[in-house]
């Protein structure tokens, strides 16, 4: 099955590489990036606009915010899936993402396991945009 291109956006250094771990090994993606701040998020998607099939976002970053990120990806196409993955994934964040198109929100805590499954469920990244 091909690898969907996943690009993480998470400031601590121990979480970012367990993720890598767990998804590249338990899912059918390829992590193509990472960045730890809203700017570096921000510059690379700018310059990989079509690099990219899933965006994983923390909410609170060593530099800027997540929702800096939602924002800046709202209008993303549809084949292209946001989740966010944070320690603060109360009612009114998972709301606030929600309005910036977030397709999901998961709890660091204790929704990894949701997190896994969602990405083990995407479509193909290529089959996705054959059929748009």
């Amino acid at each position: 099955m091909p690898s969907r291109r996943v690009f993480i956006v998470e400031d601590s250094p121990v979480i970012r590489a367990n993720l890598i771990d767990t998804l590249e090994e338990l899912t059918p993606v390829s992590v193509v990036g990472w960045s730890d701040g809203e700017a570096g998020a921000l510059a690379w998607l700018a310059e990989h606009p079509d690099g990219w099939d899933l965006l994983i976002v923390d909410l609170f970053l060593k530099q800027g915010s997540g929702l800096g990120v939602l924002q800046a990806c709202k209008h993303r196409p549809p084949e292209r899936k946001l989740v966010v993955f944070s320690n603060y994934a109360t009612i009114d964040l998972r709301m606030k993402c929600m309005e910036l198109r977030a397709d999901a929100v998961f709890d660091k805590s204790n929704e990894i396991d949701g997190l896994i499954d969602f990405c083990g469920h995407l479509p193909d990244g290529a089959q996705a945009a054959s059929v748009a």
